[in-house]
């Protein structure tokens, strides 16, 4: 087989830029043995414009909200999918100073945090003695349903290859690549955790941590909102059932979910909620983070045809279509991607000998 380009993994990054390399009509093949603890899959795909306990702006919150939006709409008119939902997030204070915090951000101006008037509206619902928040605007991207919908468009134009990628099958010369029987111009990698042991990519500052979620029954709890206190709860495509975490382990030694996240997670649920919930799955999967917090983007400075996509983190929902799109205007435009975001800023360290 023949192809201009081989994509491994179709977690966020790969299914948006298969999709826009599909939109440009070239041909490409996805390889991806379809994890289910990949962490795309456990994602809730928030798409938060402030993050932290100030509520500081994320980066680029400007452009990469509105691209988001478009792209995420466009996506799910084209599989007949609900892709992406505003829902604002109702930030419960769990401390005066939290509250205070809160108020001193609106004060300075914050442009996407602002008071909710109606104070006592959710005490049907929750437990909260310090008022509440509102962030606005905040989008879910439905991974759920996107990242399923995409692989089977991908299985009926036949452009996936479900297994698991062997890097022993790979051989790179300078016009071209060639896994097993298939050739191509270029191979990106688009894997997540799987490229901190990639020879070409290994030397990346990844920090991969590990990410736990349950996900519980609510009946009767309005799905209209994200609601934060500590924890996200955050409501999923399936009414009634809601998303409810995540924590962050930077030192682990497998990938298993823990006891401890549970029962503290559960018991948070006890405190806050006034109506029944039941737990029906405890999730665990290792987050591509990277040290700076910016995403891998771009091709390996020795090796032309091997490029990555990849460490994206907490914000892949909102940044992969983002450089999934400028990546590939690189490729067919030799447009120039983000500068804190290619790859070409570890140049030197890349070009050190690969084994």
């Amino acid at each position: 087989m023949n192809v201009d380009y081989l994509i491994v993994g179709q977690g966020i990054s790969g299914t948006w830029l298969s999709y826009f390399l599909q939109k440009e009509n070239k041909s490409f093949l996805v390889i991806d043995n379809n994890d289910k603890k990949a962490p795309s899959r456990l994602a809730a795909g928030i798409i938060n414009p402030v993050t932290g306990r100030r509520h500081v702006e994320v980066w680029m919150a400007e452009e990469i909200l509105p691209f988001a939006l478009e792209a995420y709409t466009r996506i799910g008119n084209e599989l007949t999918i609900t892709a992406i939902s505003q829902k604002n997030i109702i930030d419960f204070f769990p401390s005066p100073q939290m509250r205070q915090s809160f108020f001193q951000r609106i004060a300075e101006k914050g442009e996407y945090v602002s008071d909710y008037r109606e104070q006592d509206h959710f005490n049907k619902f929750f437990n909260y003695d310090f008022g509440c928040g509102i962030i606005n605007p905040v989008y879910t991207a439905h991974l759920e349903t996107i990242i399923p919908a995409w692989q089977q468009r991908l299985k009926k134009t036949n452009n996936l290859l479900e297994e698991a990628f062997d890097i022993n099958k790979l051989s790179v010369a300078p016009s071209k690549i060639q896994y097993d029987t298939i050739t191509a111009s270029a191979i990106i990698f688009c894997d997540g955790t799987g490229s901190n042991n990639n020879p070409y990519f290994k030397l990346l500052p990844f920090a991969p941590n590990k990410g736990e979620v349950l996900i519980a029954e609510i009946p009767g709890l309005p799905d209209e909102h994200i609601y934060k206190r500590g924890m996200i709860l955050a409501p999923l495509v399936t009414p009634g059932r809601w998303w409810v975490g995540s924590n962050y382990q930077w030192e682990f030694d497998n990938d298993k979910p823990g006891k401890e996240f549970r029962e503290k997670t559960e018991q948070l649920l006890k405190d806050w909620l006034k109506i029944p919930f039941t737990i029906t799955e405890h999730l665990c999967g290792i987050r591509p983070a990277t040290l700076e917090r910016r995403p891998f983007v771009g091709f390996h400075p020795l090796y032309r045809n091997i490029g990555i996509l990849n460490g994206m983190g907490t914000k892949g929902s909102s940044l992969a279509p983002f450089f999934a799109r400028q990546l590939t205007n690189n490729i067919l435009r030799d447009e120039a991607i983000h500068p804190e975001a290619d790859i070409k800023r570890f140049s030197r360290i890349l070009s050190r000998n690969i084994s």
